[in-house]
This record gives structure tokens, C-alpha cells and sequence, in this order.
């Protein structure tokens, strides 16, 4: 398990180059008109994570498993979108179902690539996406909360909940402000959070900018990505600065040529990495290992998991029958020469059902059949 996240944006600002790029496909077809992509596209890439080798090398593993990240390439959207222009609504159903949006936002010049509105304004592209989808958000909640009112009134618990969160949701949305807002306004209280998740808002979900750069400003940025990231920097989101051409360069260079490419750039790593890495900041996750002779494999989980859960998502049973779970710190493990070593100095600790998995956690589960 890792994320899956939705890259939306308006025609033509690099969004399907992009997405060929970071999952090394042809399957987004890359072209300049709008409306390229037909279907949504989804693509599977590897989580970049040194430890793995590391952990790899100590325990002599036969196999390395990433966890994986899913990209989802939606169609470009347009203003009008939720009223059908364009390719419209079938697009914004597809973003119901990711965990993060990924908004592209066209950071570069270029006279021979036709931006839709004629003009290059990631900030006026950013609130033409973001309308566009509270505008869907609207039009879902005013027609799911006249049935909830007769509900609540009649005394289901259930039905009042949800029609006080769809309340705080369309005061906001008619604010012309994103249902997310509520989240960072402490109005969303820990036992309303399953509630509020399963209201499926499009501006509800946790949003990463990328400004796509020329291949010049990969390293520094530019105007343009500034007055993104002095905007991502005000709402608490995440940016993050990518030139799709050149990471469409990087996925056709051998592995073994893409680090001194990177250099000559003034890059120390894809953006495909600092994007993951972005993504995973704004959903708080962290990756805890599992380590043997067979394989080392990554899992993913959120930040402030407990051993039991931690452990279902390997497999339900694991989390039903978790007895214990012997953990060992990932800098033990290096430092002292894997598993051994680490349990005769006294490295492995056995944690119980109240534990809180830390990130780099190398970790075996007791549990009962």
C-alpha cells in the first residue's frame, strides 16, 4: 500500500507528459490539444526508498518489494466542468476515489504550446480547477440534504451527524472556500473524521501542487512557482517544482546514466522523488519494513498507527490475532549487522497492542491463528 493520487489540471500544462514520465509508460497519450486524454489513466510506480538496499544487504534478502504509489491521469478539466463543458462530469467522478490531488500548474512560457485561456496564471489556473470542483461538491450536498433532514428529524442519529458536517461543508462552499478548510479549522472533530471521509468531497481531499517548470528553473524555480508555493505555504498543502520534459528525458536514460543527468541539471534527485515524498508529508505516512532471507519489503502506513493495525495491512488475520510485534529500530539494524546483531545488544524490543509504530521500524508480527 502506498497513495493514490489524482493529477488533475487544465488542458495542456504538462499533465499526461508528466504522467508518462513518472510511470515510464506511453499509456497517457501526450499531445497538444485538449481533451487528449480520453479515459483516465492510472499508472503503478515504485516508492524510492534507500533503507530497502541497506536492509536488503544486511539480511542477504533473495528479493526487494517497494511499496507502490498509483497515479491516477484525469482529463484536463475546464471552466464549466461541473456543468458538463468539456469533457465534464465523468472526470470529476474519477477524483472521488484518490487519497491526495495532484493539482499541474502550467509554470513555463512556450508560444508554440496553446494554453486554453490564452494566458500563463498558475494561480488563475489553480482557482479555476479548485472552482470547478467545489461546484460539484455543491451540487452533490444540496441534493443529498433535503432526504437527511427528514431523517434527522424523525431522530436518526446517524442522518443528524452527517447533515451537521454537510452543513459546515456547504457554508464553506458557498464561502467559495474548500470543504478541506474545515479540517485546518479544527471543525472536524476526531470522532466525526470517519464521518466526514465517507461524505467523499472532492475538496475535502488533502491537495500537492506541482508547478511544472521549463527545463531552466528545474533546480531553482521561477516567478511563477513562487507565487505557488507562497500559496500552498498559506493553506498548509504541499508544493513541490518538476520539469516534466526532462523527467520525461530522465524515464528514457539508463538507470545507471540518470544520476550524473541529474547533476549536470543541478538536481540531486527525479522529481518523481520529491513529488512521493511531498505526497507523503501531506498525508502523513510513513513506511515501516518487514526483513528475511526471502524478502524486504516496505508497508506503508499513517503517521500514529498501532502495532495491530500496523500489522493489517499485511493481512487482516495479522491484526485479529496480533499477539506482539519484535521491533527493531531501522539504524539498529544497519549499525549492528541485522537481526542478530541487533538481539544481542539488546535492540529488539517486544511491543504489545498500544504501540506506535515509528517510521523505519523493521518489524516481525506475533499473532494468533
Amino acid at each position: 500500500m502506498g497513495f493514490k493520487c489524482g493529477i488533475v489540471g487544465l488542458p495542456n500544462v504538462g499533465k499526461s507528459t508528466l504522467f508518462n514520465a513518472l510511470t515510464q509508460t506511453a499509456a497517457a497519450q501526450a499531445a497538444n490539444y485538449p481533451f487528449c486524454t480520453i479515459e483516465p489513466n492510472v499508472g503503478e510506480v515504485a516508492v524510492p526508498d534507500p533503507r530497502l538496499e541497506n536492509l536488503s544487504a544486511a539480511a542477504k534478502s533473495k528479493e526487494i518489494i517497494p511499496t507502490r504509489l498509483t497515479f491516477v491521469d484525469i482529463a484536463g478539466l475546464v471552466k464549466g466542468a461541473s456543468k458538463g463543458e468539456g469533457l465534464g462530469n465523468q472526470f470529476l467522478a474519477n477524483i472521488r476515489e484518490v487519497d491526495a490531488i495532484a493539482y499541474v500548474l502550467r509554470c513555463f512560457e512556450d508560444g508554440d504550446i496553446v494554453h486554453v485561456a490564452n494566458r500563463i496564471d498558475p494561480i488563475a489556473d489553480a482557482e479555476t480547477v479548485e472552482t470547478e470542483l467545489m461546484l460539484a461538491d455543491l451540487e452533490s450536498l444540496e441534493k443529498r440534504v433535503v432526504p437527511l433532514e427528514k431523517k434527522a428529524k424523525g431522530g436518526d442519529k446517524e442522518a443528524r451527524q452527517q447533515l451537521d458536517l454537510m452543513n459546515i461543508a456547504l457554508e464553506l462552499l458557498r464561502e467559495g472556500k474548500p470543504a478541506r478548510i474545515a479540517t485546518s479549522q479544527g471543525k472536524i472533530s476526531e470522532d466525526d473524521e470517519k464521518a466526514w471521509k465517507a461524505l467523499n468531497l472532492l475538496t475535502s481531499k488533502p491537495v500537492l501542487y506541482v508547478c511544472n517548470v521549463d527545463e531552466g528553473s528545474a533546480a531553482t524555480g521561477n516567478s511563477f512557482s513562487k507565487s505557488v508555493e507562497e500559496r500552498a505555504a498559506a493553506e498548509g498543502a504541499e508544493s513541490v517544482v518538476i520539469s516534466a520534459r526532462i523527467e520525461e528525458e530522465i524515464a528514457q536514460l539508463p538507470p545507471e546514466e540518470r544520476t550524473e543527468y541529474l547533476e549536470t541539471l543541478g538536481l540531486d534527485e527525479p522529481g518523481l522523488n520529491r513529488l512521493i515524498h511531498a505526497g507523503y508529508k501531506l498525508l502523513r505516512l510513513i513506511t515501516y519494513f518487514t526483513v528475511g532471507p526471502k524478502e524486504t519489503r516496505a508497508w506503508t502506513i499513517t503517521r500514529g498507527t498501532r502495532a495491530p493495525q500496523a500489522a493489517g495491512v499485511i493481512h487482516t488475520d495479522f491484526e485479529k490475532g496480533f499477539i506482539r510485534a519484535e521491533t527493531i529500530a531501522y539504524d539498529d539494524y544497519i549499525a549492528l549487522g541485522g537481526e542478530q546483531g541487533a538481539k544481542d545488544a539488546g535492540k529488539m524490543r517486544l511491543e504489545g497492542k498500544d504501540y506506535v509504530v515509528q517510521d523505519g521500524d523493521v518489524m516481525h508480527f506475533r499473532f494468533a491463528n
